[in-house]
């Protein structure tokens, strides 16, 4: 194997394990649904993705072949993460608009009427 090649799959891991720790972060740290659903679905799969891609390029390096596999998840997860990311916005939004309002909530009725008279 060659040195370049060898820097080039360190770089993929790090890369990855670093995307994979920040989309995890996102996940606990931050407060509102919408913006968790960001950690998982953007940043994660981007780093799960890089180390995939690694362990073809290593599979590959070993004369195990391109990792049939690894090529399976890899196509599968970028293809699954946006579209269940999608369809859990749509579902938060659709339950979003079924809750009542809070009483001290910016877009409440009596809150708006107050902002128009001017109070």
């Amino acid at each position: 194997m060659s040195q370049a090649f060898e820097v080039l799959m360190m770089a993929l891991l790090a890369t990855g394990c670093f995307f994979a720790l920040v989309g995890s972060f996102g996940l606990v740290k931050l407060s509102d649904f919408f913006k968790r659903l960001h950690g998982p679905t953007k940043a994660t799969t981007l780093g799960v993705g890089c180390i995939l891609i690694a362990s073809i390029g290593h599979h590959a390096t070993l004369g195990d072949g391109l990792g049939l596999r690894e090529l399976l998840i890899t196509v599968f997860l970028f293809i699954t993460a946006p579209i269940s990311a999608h369809l859990m916005a749509k579902a938060a939004l659709a339950l979003a608009s079924e809750r009542p309002r809070q009483p001290g909530h910016a877009t409440a009725p009596e809150n708006k009427r107050r902002a128009d008279a001017g109070d």
